[in-house]
């Protein structure tokens, strides 16, 4: 598998027989699934706490911190699956609805290059 043959589904069918076989579906509730994304997205994070960005840099050198961290994502990305599925949301719909949803948020002429929350632009168009 790699990102550039693999499709959402492919890799949601594959995670779904992993967990089939190992009767583990009955633990994934919205709930207990939505805690493991959450608990997954912040062991991510425990990699760049308290470093600066130069410490970051120097960190992402070593081949077995970009290995951990990738193992970190895989989970992250798993549960996202996982939680998609329970809830029977379809990501690339979803994603390609928030898309749309961001451009009129973050209209171009007035957020190229800048960080602010929408609320910014919003004020401005008025």
């Amino acid at each position: 598998m790699n990102d550039n043959k693999t499709t959402i589904t492919e890799l949601s069918d594959t995670l779904d027989k992993f967990l089939k076989v190992r009767d583990w579906n009955k633990f994934h509730t919205p709930k207990d699934v939505s805690i493991a994304l959450s608990i997954e997205s912040g062991e991510i994070l425990e990699h760049f706490r308290f470093k600066t960005d130069e410490e970051i840099k120097e960190y992402l050198k070593s081949a077995a911190n970009r290995k951990e961290i990738s193992y970190e994502l895989a989970d992250t990305l798993h549960f996202l699956l996982i939680l998609a599925r329970v809830l029977d949301v379809d990501l690339s719909k979803a994603s390609e609805e928030k898309l749309k949803i961001s451009e009129k948020k973050y209209p171009l002429k007035l957020s190229k290059g800048k960080a602010l929350k929408y609320t910014n632009y919003e004020k401005k168009k008025k």
